[in-house]
């Protein structure tokens, strides 16, 4: 037999690299299996997760707090945040309230489902920690979150008297409530009270009051772009630290609205009426936003008047819409003359009283050629029949007052309780009156009264008015009339204005969580 030697290096070779691993492999000290022993390790890398707990200073169990007014969680030390149930700033939230956790790497983190009003929040965690020596294994674990609920301190404000800190207190001289029911519907479309503690009626007008004085004045600069007003700002000290000179000080706000409302008759000084383009003193107020528009019935002129020219030469209204008189329509001749929506009309009319009494006709120029037909009722000022105490209207010249002034024109509506379409309030205006027949809920009685027909004429004002719906949120209501009513409906308004069903918001899918919390707290309007 053949003895071929081996040459060295293959016989050495192998058995090196044997030797080589054989002297860096250790059995694992808890189950034995093969491991690299050259990082100092004696234990193999499952044992290491199941025997050492990266998470041991992180609790399994915590809470949150939550405020069920508001609905908003708070953030330590002392922020109240508003979040959704498995969001990103609940989850943030929740992961700040665990010691220990500064400790680890978190790799992953994710919301565990529980039912909503169990009031537990469990979030899965994974983590990566150094166990040993160079060793750096991952864990995942749960945390349970126990929503506590408590008070946060705004909404312990509102329950209390005398906390606020700024105040805006709303006023118009008027004998009607429809330019505060305008204000309602605006500051519900645009949720400009989710920072009041709580708004009180007063005498010709509102309260609105804040526990900061930035949400006031952000109050105030919603009011001067919705409607012409003036303010005065004054101050009172309330407390002060004489070591650190610091004062606390309640702020209020005092806000007057122009006393001048839509359809009003209105008698302009002369000099402010030549600097509105010549317009005639002898005017109607058409238009009220954050400034006034007034109309001219005779020749279609309009002009715009700012809270601050009015405010230099301020003027009452001569008439206002409670003083209108019913008209009948006997005959309508356009003049051919048109501006917008309005048309320039000779329109004779008979005051609906007088019918069959006398036969005493008046004969108006009007804007309103474009509504008025023969047999329609309108209604107007008479002020052939009127005396005003005015010094305006007594300095103008006799002969160039028109004996009637026709504003709109009147619709025999449905009633109140057949609309299709409602508004949402803030809370009821009026409260229940006892059946005592005395002097206080008699005046109760009539205050009331009066405030359901100014909200009426407002109604009747937003079915009229397309472009002052686009400023209002309505919703459907579910009224569905009976057969015999819709008969009547039917007959009595065949051109009565009606609101598309297209215009109407479903009341659910409009109110956000910001809309419950102020019904649910009644604010008290």
């Amino acid at each position: 037999m053949d003895y071929t030697p081996l040459h060295s290096h293959q016989e050495i070779q192998p058995h090196d690299h044997e030797h080589q691993a054989q002297t860096a492999t250790l059995l694992c000290c808890s189950c034995g299996v093969p491991i690299d022993g050259s990082g100092g390790m004696v234990m193999c890398y499952d044992c290491i997760k199941l025997t050492v707990d990266i998470t041991e200073g992180i609790p399994r169990e915590s809470n949150v707090s939550f405020c069920r007014n508001c609905e908003r969680f708070l953030q330590p030390p002392g922020q109240w945040v508003r979040a959704d149930l498995e969001s990103r700033e609940l989850l943030a939230i929740c992961l700040r309230r665990l010691k220990g956790l500064t400790k680890v790497r978190l790799i992953d983190a994710s919301f565990i489902w529980t039912e909503p009003h169990s009031r537990r929040i469990r979030v899965k965690l994974t983590v990566q920690g150094e166990a040993m020596s160079n060793t750096i294994i991952q864990q995942t674990f749960e945390v349970e979150y126990i929503v506590v609920a408590m008070q946060c301190p705004d909404c312990a404000r509102s329950y209390t008297t005398n906390t606020w800190r700024a105040t805006v207190q709303i006023r118009q001289k008027v004998p009607h409530k429809r330019t505060f029911l305008y204000l309602e519907q605006l500051i519900l479309k645009h949720n400009a009270h989710v920072d009041t503690i709580s708004i009180k009626e007063a005498k010709d007008g509102l309260d609105f009051f804040y526990a900061q004085k930035n949400h006031a004045v952000k109050m105030l600069d919603f009011l001067n772009a919705a409607v012409p007003l003036k303010y005065k700002k004054s101050e009172e000290l309330v407390s002060q630290d004489i070591h650190t000179g610091s004062s606390t000080y309640k702020f209020s706000f005092s806000v007057e609205i122009v006393p001048i409302c839509r359809d009003d008759l209105v008698v302009l000084p002369r000099k402010l009426a030549k600097s509105l383009g010549n317009i005639s003193q002898f005017v109607v107020c058409s238009k009220v936003t954050n400034t006034l528009q007034f109309l001219d019935p005779n020749t279609l002129q309009v002009a715009d008047l700012s809270a601050q020219v009015y405010w230099r030469m301020p003027f009452n209204s001569l008439a206002d819409v409670s003083q209108l008189v019913e008209f009948i329509v006997l005959d309508v001749d356009p003049t051919g003359i048109s501006r917008g929506k309005y048309v320039l009309a000779d329109i004779t009319v008979a005051r609906a009283s007088d019918l069959g009494v006398n036969d005493q006709v008046y004969y108006v120029r009007s804007h309103l050629g474009a509504l008025c037909h023969a047999g329609d009722s309108v209604m107007g000022y008479f002020i052939a029949n009127s005396n005003y105490n005015s010094e305006l209207f007594d300095d103008l010249n006799i002969d160039r007052v028109p004996d009637v002034v026709l504003v709109k024109k009147l619709y025999r509506r449905q009633t109140r309780k057949n609309r299709n379409w409602k508004l949402k309030r803030m809370a009821k205006e009026h409260k229940d009156i006892d059946a005592a027949q005395d002097y206080s809920s008699r005046a109760q009685k009539q205050e009331m009264e009066r405030a359901e027909r100014d909200y009426e004429v407002f109604l009747q004002e937003l079915e009229e008015d397309s472009e002052l719906r686009q400023s209002v949120n309505l919703y459907k209501s579910g009224a569905v009339p009976a057969s015999g009513d819709q008969d009547e409906m039917d007959d009595n308004e065949e051109d009565a204005p009606q609101i598309d069903i297209d215009e109407l918001l479903d009341e659910l899918d409009d109110m956000t969580l910001e809309d419950q919390g102020a019904d649910e707290h009644e604010m008290g309007l």
